[in-house]
């Protein structure tokens, strides 16, 4: 493949040192990096110095040069012969539950492999809450960043090790998470982050020295911390931003992420505005006892045959059935409330659900998938209690949207494009939110999944040197919303526990399902 153009990688060349020459071997480097920059950059680090005399003289004195900046100033992430030798870098989205790197070659922008692991800290707490508190503990937080660190030295080892790329061929490393995820890697004390006016330590990390922060890579090398916008906006958003080019559109679209939270982003090239707010943890899964995260044999979509009244189900890898994830938990509420299971407060009609409705422990539940179809043994079901933390889950997600829309004084019907980011993004059917009132009613069309928007931003920051501009353009520009001091929020989200809402006009295609229905 070429050489990436406005890549990090660049080749430099030096004048050889003579008798009448003698400047030394760092200065005669940054002479010329001065010159071919044109611009300020950062002390050359010892790190670098340490292997450049002989590097310089076993490749005739012109080299390749990593760089990455910050601002205005250039720093020197590492220095490489004119070989065959790889030159690569790590894009890392620091989610909650996942964390997942992409392993790129520098010099060419190929991915070249990607590997995905659970994060460590869940075994601290399974969210943000529980980890800000244990952080709070004697040495917690130093427990919570040996836990992350550790987890992405193991698997950057992992990742090198099955492309057969050294861990000193890894010069830079793009990392973007949410506000949160970023203070606990980089062992900065989240506690303000949950206390009125909700603080964070620093907004913008910049580029760091890798080995400072523990990570096991070249010595030399760098880490881009994607910048933050209050406690609950993150990296992870501003890079999703980045990589939907929302920022760069003429008409005003949406960006919507659903992971630990729900993180919403509304605007084009002249405005942004964002907000974030707890909705995302049930519709990720955890709102059923049978819920969890995508994997295999895990129910990501159900369908109803209207007219046999049987359910349709697919199991990711197509695996005998082990619980439903959110996307199918969607599905679910979607079928049971079209044809009649669940009425628009959201309660099971045993006249309709008919044998499939069963109570346990003095709940009833609607079973799905019988025992003995099941890869468990027991019963998939969903209880009245469970549909109810959906009913609320939907209200808070329909609310963050109506709420940012209100608060620009347009209507979510003017929204040209509806992203949809992350792992639940890329499995939801939108005619299933839409029918329980999650989203918006608007045509299918406008809709557009983007998968991992964070990693793929990471990823488009380790090929394209100009994009630094654009990330700090980005979070400059949005205005953020503090829906915890939102007074409006809570009116809309009362409003919104029906289904698919008490004002039926917002859904003028469910209703008439409904309609006709009956």
């Amino acid at each position: 493949m070429p050489e990436l153009s406005n890549g990090w990688v660049r080749r430099i060349s030096v004048t050889p040192p003579s008798l009448k020459d003698n400047t030394a071997d760092v200065e005669r480097l940054e002479n010329a990096l001065k010159s071919v920059l044109n611009a300020e950059f950062y002390g050359i680090d010892p790190a670098v110095s340490e292997n450049l005399p002989e590097l310089l003289r076993q490749n005739g004195f012109s080299i390749r040069c990593v760089l990455f900046r910050d601002g205005r100033k250039w720093h020197i992430a590492g220095i490489a012969g004119n070989g065959e030798e790889i030159i690569a870098g790590i894009a890392v989205d620091l989610g909650t539950t996942t964390v997942v790197l992409r392993l790129i070659d520098l010099s060419d922008g190929r991915t070249m492999g990607e590997y995905s692991f659970g994060n460590p800290q869940i075994s601290i707490g399974p969210d943000i809450l529980a980890r800000i508190h244990f952080s709070e503990k004697e040495d917690g937080l130093a427990v919570l960043n040996n836990l992350i660190i550790t987890g992405i030295n193991k698997a950057i080892t992992e990742l090198c090790g099955s492309c057969n790329v050294s861990l000193s061929s890894i010069y830079l490393i793009s990392l973007a998470g949410n506000t949160a995820m970023t203070h606990l890697f980089l062992k900065l004390n989240p506690r303000y982050l949950i206390r009125e006016p909700y603080i964070p330590v620093i907004n913008r990390p910049g580029c760091l020295n890798a080995r400072e922060l523990g990570i096991s890579v070249n010595r030399s090398a760098k880490v881009y911390v994607f910048p933050n916008t209050g406690s609950y906006f993150g990296g992870d958003l501003v890079s999703g931003i980045l990589y939907s080019g929302l920022n760069r559109s003429d008409k005003t679209a949406m960006l919507v992420d659903v992971g630990t939270n729900a993180e919403v982003v509304l605007g084009n090239k002249n405005w942004l505005v964002a907000c974030a707010g707890a909705a995302g943890p049930a519709l990720e899964g955890g709102v059923t006892k049978m819920g969890m995260t995508a994997g295999p044999g895990v129910i990501d979509r159900i369908s109803l045959n209207k007219e046999t009244g049987l359910f349709s189900i697919h199991t990711i890898e197509e695996l005998p059935p082990v619980g439903v994830c959110g996307s199918g938990v969607i599905d679910l509420a979607a079928a049971l409330f079209v044809s009649g299971m669940i009425d628009i407060r959201g309660k099971l009609v045993p006249g309709v659900c008919k044998e499939r409705l069963k109570e346990i422990g003095g709940l009833k539940h609607f079973v799905l998938v019988q025992g003995n179809e099941s890869a468990t043994g027991n019963d998939l079901s969903i209880s009245q209690a469970d549909i109810d933390s959906l009913i609320r889950s939907k209200a808070a997600m329909y609310t963050i949207l109506e709420t940012i829309s209100t608060y620009v004084g347009i209507s979510l019907s003017d929204i040209s494009t509806f992203y949809v980011a992350g792992t639940f993004g890329s499995l939801i059917n939108p005619r299933s939110a839409i029918t329980i009132g999650m989203m918006p009613d608007l045509p299918d069309e406008t809709y557009k999944t983007i998968g991992n928007s964070s990693l793929e931003g990471a990823s488009m920051i380790l090929k394209d040197s100009n994009l630094i501009d654009e990330i700090d353009k980005i979070r400059d520009g949005i205005t953020y919303i503090e829906l915890n001091v939102n007074q409006e929020f809570m009116n809309r989200f009362s409003a919104a526990r029906f289904l698919p809402h008490t004002n039926l006009s917002l859904f003028p295609s469910v209703s008439i399902v409904q309609l006709d229905k009956k």
